[in-house]
């Protein structure tokens, strides 16, 4: 198979096969790190603080933007995305010898943070790519295919492997991560050279001082902050609360890691196929407001609450997560330059990232002051705010002369 930078009709599902291997192929330890880890290292007695610290380990998705240009700039995509995978399984396998019942800390915290800064720096290079390859009218399906992707992997990485984790060891369960991480990378070998160096783009052109000094480009940048962060803020506290209310681990783990992520998985197919139709304005308002809607369910819940109806509450905010959030990717994938695409979407990229990890840590001091009912409701007026930066999405991002 190869896949060339101008793919016809006939290369369109090969090419949704080539994203959904890759972004697949992020989510992956990314679901473990996030979901299984903390719950696998406080069951061997690990204080509260080493499991706390894992959290810092995902900075590289933060900070991608700081060396985005050099994938814009130096080597194929190709290269880089082969050189990630290769790094990324090298690292798991490496990881898999530590000793379960013995864990060294910091070889443990070194493996996860490189893991991450690979997975990190694969996602650069295949967003640049996506940009690439896809025609307008095939992003909004494509980008609810990357999240829809991304969710599935974490599902495995963090549910499926969690499960099936007395059975598979620590050994196992990395050593699985490391062949499925394998597996993803066999799409790409067929993939023709996808960027050469550009000797000719000014150095200016592909950086991150670049993209902001187009027109409009902070405006743009705001407004990515602002989209999910009520979202961010309202989930971050659904597992405290829900363990206050006297739910089980397996409750929990069922309720977000099965029912939350297959929701969040359809929403962003729905999500991906609505951005697709036609203005993208419309629907990303619309999504704002069902965003509000979802956090405010939150406080819907109380101690007497069914499971049944928790699961459902919670089974809607993620699946309308996952509508805003491949809308939201869409319009992004809109704002980037072909020449410099990696570094345009890594920028909008962190963003966002920065923003929900922004909300999220700061969600534990609203929740603490205004109660779970007082901050679900907070996180609700927030995603509303939304709605008055949309059209700043829309900006054009002209170079300045």
């Amino acid at each position: 198979m190869t896949v060339t930078l101008t793919p016809d009709r006939s290369r369109r599902t090969q090419v949704f096969l080539l994203l959904t291997a890759l972004y697949f192929a992020q989510g992956l330890p990314f679901g473990f790190f996030v979901q299984a880890l903390p719950v696998v290292l406080r069951q061997r007695g690990y204080s509260l603080e080493a499991v706390g610290l894992t959290a810092l380990l995902a900075l590289p998705w933060a900070l991608k933007f700081v060396w985005a240009p050099l994938v814009d700039r130096w080597a194929s995509q190709r290269t880089w995305i082969l050189g990630a995978q290769l790094g990324m399984t090298l690292l798991l396998v490496g990881l898999s010898m530590l000793s379960a019942g013995q864990l060294s800390i910091p070889l443990l915290m070194v493996g996860v943070f490189g893991t991450n800064l690979l997975a990190a720096t694969q996602d650069i290079a295949t967003d640049g790519l996506a940009v690439q390859l896809l025609p307008e009218e095939d992003r909004g399906i494509a980008n609810g295919v990357q999240v829809a992707a991304y969710r599935l992997g974490m599902i495995v990485g963090g549910g499926a492997l969690l499960a099936l984790f007395d059975l598979l060891n620590w050994t196992g369960a990395f050593l699985v991560m490391a062949v499925l991480v394998v597996i993803t990378s066999l799409p790409v070998l067929g993939l023709s050279a996808a960027r050469t160096r550009r000797a000719h783009a000014p150095d200016a052109a592909a950086s991150v001082l670049g993209f902001v000094r187009r027109d409009g480009a902070l405006k743009l940048i705001f407004a990515l902050t602002l989209y999910k962060a009520g979202e961010a803020a309202a989930s971050a506290m659904l597992r405290p609360m829900l363990v206050d209310y006297g739910l089980t681990l397996a409750d929990i783990g069922w309720m977000l890691g099965t029912v939350g992520f297959v929701a969040g998985l359809l929403g962003a197919l729905v999500g991906g196929w609505a951005a697709g139709r036609g203005d993208r304005r419309p629907v990303l308002v619309l999504f704002a407001v069902l965003q509000a809607g979802a956090a405010a369910s939150y406080a819907l819940i109380s101690p007497d609450t069914t499971h049944g109806l928790m699961a459902l509450v919670v089974a809607a905010e993620h699946f309308v997560s996952g509508l805003a959030t491949a809308a939201l990717f869409t319009t992004m994938m809109d704002r980037c330059q072909p020449e410099t695409a990696s570094t345009d979407y890594t920028v909008q990229a962190s963003a966002v990232v920065i923003s929900t990890g922004t909300a999220s840590a700061l969600a534990g001091y609203s929740a603490s002051g205004l109660g779970y009912t007082g901050h679900f409701l907070a996180s609700a007026l927030l995603s509303l705010g939304a709605i008055a930066v949309v059209p700043w999405l829309f900006m054009a991002t002209r170079e300045r002369a």
